[in-house]
């Protein structure tokens, strides 16, 4: 690991390049259903995400995505119209709403997910468990969790 201290911009470069290639196969994998529903990237992290935080608030969806309140709405409004989603308002603070799929959602999501997963199943499959694992751990620190 000691050659990784040495890293020159020509190997980072390398290394985001690999990123960006794996983000679009991976997401890639989608885009016809994505299309099918008329939909897109921003509204396929949305669904991933209420996959995942099963009640988010719209404040707290705000954060995950890095996005304005604006951007929020839009691509919300898309997915009330396509029938994917639902709220509900918190039993405390009647201020705040919780966003769920609903059983059309989670079938969108389903449908999306099982194309997805393919490709990094097949990647996980063909590697040690130990690669798996520091993988988890880079991305992990990319993303500053």
């Amino acid at each position: 690991m000691k050659e990784l201290l040495y890293l020159k911009d020509e190997q980072l470069k390398g290394f985001v390049e690999k990123l960006f290639m794996g983000y679009r196969e991976s997401f890639g994998d989608a885009k016809k259903i994505l299309e099918k529903h008329s939909i897109g990237i921003a509204h396929h992290k949305v669904i991933h995400l209420l996959s995942i935080y099963e009640g988010i608030t719209v404040s707290e969806l705000i954060k995950k995505l890095k996005v304005t309140k604006q951007s929020l709405n839009r691509i919300l409004k898309d997915l009330i119209k396509l029938d994917v989603i639902s709220f509900k308002k918190d039993k405390k603070d009647s201020r705040l709403k919780h966003v769920f799929l609903n059983e059309k959602g989670q079938k969108l999501f389903s449908e999306i997910f099982s194309v997805q997963k393919k490709r990094i199943y097949k990647a996980f499959l063909n590697s040690k468990s130990e690669e798996v694992l520091f993988f988890d751990n880079v991305l992990k620190k990319i993303i500053n969790e």
